[in-house]
Protein backbone atom coordinates (compact mmCIF):
# COMPACT_ATOMS: atom_id res chain seq x y z
CA UNK A 1 0.00 0.00 0.00
CA UNK A 2 1.50 3.37 -1.00
CA UNK A 3 2.58 5.96 1.54
CA UNK A 4 -0.03 8.73 1.51
CA UNK A 5 2.18 11.33 3.21
CA UNK A 6 3.41 12.71 -0.16
CA UNK A 7 -0.21 13.24 -1.21
CA UNK A 8 -0.85 15.37 1.85
CA UNK A 9 2.35 17.33 1.21
CA UNK A 10 1.43 17.89 -2.45
CA UNK A 11 -1.90 19.38 -1.38
CA UNK A 12 -0.33 21.55 1.31
CA UNK A 13 2.23 22.96 -1.13
CA UNK A 14 -0.34 23.37 -3.90
CA UNK A 15 1.37 20.98 -6.32
CA UNK A 16 -1.68 20.08 -8.41
CA UNK A 17 0.07 17.69 -10.80
CA UNK A 18 1.59 15.63 -7.99
CA UNK A 19 -1.64 15.72 -5.97
CA UNK A 20 -3.68 14.35 -8.86
CA UNK A 21 -1.05 11.75 -9.78
CA UNK A 22 -0.67 10.52 -6.20
CA UNK A 23 -4.44 10.35 -5.75
CA UNK A 24 -4.72 8.19 -8.86
CA UNK A 25 -1.82 6.00 -7.73
CA UNK A 26 -3.52 5.44 -4.37
CA UNK A 27 -6.76 4.53 -6.15
CA UNK A 28 -4.91 2.16 -8.48
CA UNK A 29 -3.31 0.52 -5.43
CA UNK A 30 -6.80 -0.09 -3.97
CA UNK A 31 -6.35 2.24 -1.02
CA UNK A 32 -9.85 2.76 0.48
CA UNK A 33 -11.47 6.00 -0.64
CA UNK A 34 -12.15 7.08 2.95
CA UNK A 35 -8.47 6.70 3.80
CA UNK A 36 -7.44 8.88 0.85
CA UNK A 37 -10.07 11.46 1.77
CA UNK A 38 -8.90 11.57 5.38
CA UNK A 39 -5.36 12.44 4.26
CA UNK A 40 -6.70 15.25 2.06
CA UNK A 41 -8.89 16.72 4.81
CA UNK A 42 -6.05 16.63 7.35
CA UNK A 43 -3.80 18.39 4.83
CA UNK A 44 -6.32 21.19 4.29
CA UNK A 45 -6.86 21.52 8.04
CA UNK A 46 -3.11 22.05 8.38
CA UNK A 47 -3.23 24.69 5.63
CA UNK A 48 -6.01 26.46 7.53
CA UNK A 49 -4.05 26.45 10.79
CA UNK A 50 -0.94 27.82 9.07
CA UNK A 51 -3.02 30.61 7.55
CA UNK A 52 -4.46 31.53 10.94
CA UNK A 53 -0.92 31.68 12.37
CA UNK A 54 0.16 33.90 9.43
CA UNK A 55 2.69 31.28 8.33
CA UNK A 56 1.09 31.35 4.88
CA UNK A 57 -1.16 33.86 3.16
CA UNK A 58 -4.13 33.90 0.77
CA UNK A 59 -2.17 32.94 -2.40
CA UNK A 60 -0.69 29.84 -0.73
CA UNK A 61 -4.04 28.84 0.71
CA UNK A 62 -5.65 29.32 -2.69
CA UNK A 63 -3.19 27.07 -4.55
CA UNK A 64 -3.53 24.41 -1.84
CA UNK A 65 -7.31 24.55 -2.16
CA UNK A 66 -7.04 24.19 -5.93
CA UNK A 67 -4.81 21.14 -5.57
CA UNK A 68 -7.36 19.66 -3.17
CA UNK A 69 -10.19 20.43 -5.59
CA UNK A 70 -8.49 18.64 -8.49
CA UNK A 71 -7.63 15.63 -6.34
CA UNK A 72 -11.22 15.48 -5.10
CA UNK A 73 -12.43 15.41 -8.71
CA UNK A 74 -10.40 12.22 -9.19
CA UNK A 75 -11.55 10.67 -5.91
CA UNK A 76 -15.22 11.67 -6.02
CA UNK A 77 -16.51 8.76 -8.15
CA UNK A 78 -15.00 6.32 -5.64
CA UNK A 79 -16.54 8.16 -2.69
CA UNK A 80 -19.94 7.93 -4.36
CA UNK A 81 -19.45 4.25 -5.19
CA UNK A 82 -18.40 3.52 -1.61
CA UNK A 83 -21.42 5.36 -0.23
CA UNK A 84 -19.24 7.92 1.55
CA UNK A 85 -21.34 11.03 1.93
CA UNK A 86 -20.23 14.62 2.49
CA UNK A 87 -20.18 15.87 6.07
CA UNK A 88 -22.91 18.39 5.24
CA UNK A 89 -24.57 20.25 2.41
CA UNK A 90 -23.88 23.99 2.33
CA UNK A 91 -25.03 26.89 0.17
CA UNK A 92 -22.82 29.92 -0.35
CA UNK A 93 -23.16 33.18 -2.25
CA UNK A 94 -22.25 36.85 -2.29
CA UNK A 95 -25.26 38.99 -1.39
CA UNK A 96 -27.24 41.30 -3.69
CA UNK A 97 -25.33 44.26 -5.08
CA UNK A 98 -21.89 42.73 -4.46
CA UNK A 99 -19.89 41.26 -7.35
CA UNK A 100 -16.79 40.26 -5.37
CA UNK A 101 -16.07 36.55 -5.38
CA UNK A 102 -12.46 35.83 -4.35
CA UNK A 103 -13.22 35.46 -0.63
CA UNK A 104 -16.41 33.55 -1.32
CA UNK A 105 -14.59 31.22 -3.71
CA UNK A 106 -11.87 30.57 -1.15
CA UNK A 107 -14.41 29.70 1.54
CA UNK A 108 -16.17 27.39 -0.92
CA UNK A 109 -12.91 25.62 -1.70
CA UNK A 110 -11.99 25.28 1.97
CA UNK A 111 -15.44 23.82 2.68
CA UNK A 112 -15.00 21.36 -0.19
CA UNK A 113 -11.63 20.50 1.30
CA UNK A 114 -13.40 19.64 4.55
CA UNK A 115 -15.70 17.26 2.61
CA UNK A 116 -18.75 19.51 2.47
CA UNK A 117 -21.10 19.38 -0.51
CA UNK A 118 -20.96 23.02 -1.64
CA UNK A 119 -23.63 24.68 -3.78
CA UNK A 120 -22.23 28.01 -4.98
CA UNK A 121 -24.88 30.52 -6.04
CA UNK A 122 -22.28 33.00 -7.30
CA UNK A 123 -22.31 36.76 -6.77
CA UNK A 124 -25.01 39.44 -6.56
CA UNK A 125 -27.51 36.91 -5.21
CA UNK A 126 -30.85 38.40 -4.08
CA UNK A 127 -32.47 37.20 -0.87
CA UNK A 128 -35.25 35.33 -2.67
CA UNK A 129 -32.68 33.26 -4.58
CA UNK A 130 -31.10 32.17 -1.31
CA UNK A 131 -34.55 31.20 -0.01
CA UNK A 132 -35.35 29.25 -3.19
CA UNK A 133 -32.00 27.45 -3.05
CA UNK A 134 -32.49 26.48 0.59
CA UNK A 135 -35.99 25.20 -0.16
CA UNK A 136 -34.66 23.18 -3.08
CA UNK A 137 -31.46 21.76 -1.61
CA UNK A 138 -32.22 21.58 2.14
CA UNK A 139 -28.68 22.42 3.29
CA UNK A 140 -27.45 22.37 6.87
CA UNK A 141 -25.55 25.65 6.43
CA UNK A 142 -25.85 28.87 4.42
CA UNK A 143 -22.87 31.17 3.92
CA UNK A 144 -23.42 34.85 3.07
CA UNK A 145 -20.52 37.00 1.88
CA UNK A 146 -20.19 40.77 1.43
CA UNK A 147 -17.04 42.75 0.71
CA UNK A 148 -18.51 46.25 0.64
CA UNK A 149 -19.99 48.22 3.53
CA UNK A 150 -22.69 49.36 1.10
CA UNK A 151 -23.84 45.77 0.58
CA UNK A 152 -23.87 44.80 4.25
CA UNK A 153 -27.59 45.68 4.57
CA UNK A 154 -28.26 42.93 2.02
CA UNK A 155 -26.93 40.44 4.57
CA UNK A 156 -29.63 41.47 7.04
CA UNK A 157 -32.29 41.38 4.32
CA UNK A 158 -31.20 37.85 3.38
CA UNK A 159 -31.04 36.62 6.98
CA UNK A 160 -34.51 38.06 7.62
CA UNK A 161 -35.86 36.43 4.45
CA UNK A 162 -34.46 33.03 5.40
CA UNK A 163 -35.93 33.29 8.89
CA UNK A 164 -39.29 34.57 7.57
CA UNK A 165 -39.51 31.57 5.25
CA UNK A 166 -39.48 29.42 8.40
CA UNK A 167 -37.05 26.95 6.87
CA UNK A 168 -36.32 24.12 9.27
CA UNK A 169 -32.72 23.89 8.29
CA UNK A 170 -29.81 25.93 7.89
CA UNK A 171 -27.52 27.66 10.25
CA UNK A 172 -26.38 30.96 8.75
CA UNK A 173 -22.70 31.98 8.63
CA UNK A 174 -21.69 35.45 7.44
CA UNK A 175 -18.33 36.93 6.52
CA UNK A 176 -16.44 39.45 4.42
CA UNK A 177 -14.07 42.35 4.95
CA UNK A 178 -16.50 44.78 6.65
CA UNK A 179 -18.36 42.12 8.65
CA UNK A 180 -17.78 41.65 12.38
CA UNK A 181 -19.01 39.38 15.15
CA UNK A 182 -20.99 42.32 16.49
CA UNK A 183 -22.75 42.73 13.14
CA UNK A 184 -23.43 38.99 12.98
CA UNK A 185 -25.10 39.23 16.39
CA UNK A 186 -27.13 42.26 15.29
CA UNK A 187 -28.56 40.59 12.18
CA UNK A 188 -29.23 37.27 13.89
CA UNK A 189 -26.67 35.13 12.06
CA UNK A 190 -25.64 31.89 13.75
CA UNK A 191 -21.95 32.30 13.04
CA UNK A 192 -19.27 34.73 11.88
CA UNK A 193 -16.12 33.74 9.99
CA UNK A 194 -13.35 36.34 9.74
CA UNK A 195 -11.50 34.29 7.10
CA UNK A 196 -11.75 31.13 5.00
CA UNK A 197 -9.94 28.91 7.48
CA UNK A 198 -12.23 30.06 10.28
CA UNK A 199 -15.23 29.28 8.07
CA UNK A 200 -14.39 25.58 8.33
CA UNK A 201 -14.10 25.72 12.12
CA UNK A 202 -17.31 27.72 12.53
CA UNK A 203 -19.20 25.38 10.21
CA UNK A 204 -18.04 22.31 12.11
CA UNK A 205 -19.00 23.90 15.43
CA UNK A 206 -22.48 24.81 14.22
CA UNK A 207 -22.99 21.33 12.77
CA UNK A 208 -21.94 19.80 16.09
CA UNK A 209 -24.41 21.93 18.05
CA UNK A 210 -27.20 21.11 15.59
CA UNK A 211 -26.59 17.37 15.82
Amino acid sequence: MPDLVPLGEAIKTGNRDDAVRLTQEAIDASVPAQQILDVMVVAMDDVGRKFQRSEIFVPEMLIAARAMKESMAVLEPLLVAAGIKPVAKVIIGTVAGDLHDIGKNLVAMMWKGANFDVIDLGTNVPANKFVEAVQQHQPQLVGLSALLTTTMPAIKITVDALKAADLDVAKIIIGGAPVTQEYADQVGADGYAPDAASAVEVARRLLATAA
